[in-house]
Parts: structure tokens; sequence; C-alpha cells
């Protein structure tokens, strides 16, 4: 799967997000990697000033690293968010 650094892949983006329960916030902070996952709850932070490209990266590595429960997104979410892990898979 190509990455496209757009408002509307940011937007599947966070719907994998919005569908698995998490809370994502963007928020002013000075992450090492422009993010922060908060432990033993739902929370993803990203850094609110970065550009479209960096937001999308660090969903992206976010969802890549993190265990989501996939049973719980619809069939489409199901199948782009699979299509991130086996990219990572492939590697």
């Amino acid at each position: 799967m190509e990455i496209k650094y757009t408002r509307r892949f940011l937007s599947k983006l966070e719907e994998v997000f919005t569908e698995a329960n998490y809370v994502l916030r963007y928020e002013k902070g000075n992450f090492k990697s422009g993010f922060c996952l908060i432990k033993d709850s739902k929370v993803a932070i990203v850094n609110k000033y970065f550009p479209v490209e960096g937001k999308i990266n660090c969903l992206y590595e976010i969802l890549k690293s993190a265990n989501l429960d996939d049973s719980c997104l619809s069939d489409k979410t199901r199948q782009f968010y699979q299509e991130i892990c086996q990219k990572e898979t492939v590697r």
C-alpha cells in the first residue's frame, strides 16, 4: 500500500483510531517522535503543529506498532488496517 499525503488519507487513518475506540488528540508538545501513546489507555497524542505529512507519518507509525483489536472495525476499515500491518511484515 502506498502512503498518500492527502487530507483524505489522514481522515482514513483517523477513522481507524475512532473505530478502535482510541482517543486521538492533537496537542502541542515536544515529543521525541512527534507522538505519544499513554500507557494502559487508548489515547494517542500527536503534535498539532505538524503538517499533514507529519501527522500521517505519526499515525501510520502508531498503527504499525499498536496491536489494535480489529474485530471492532468495519470491513472496509479492517481491510485498510490490515494493509498497513502487512506492509510492515513485507520489509
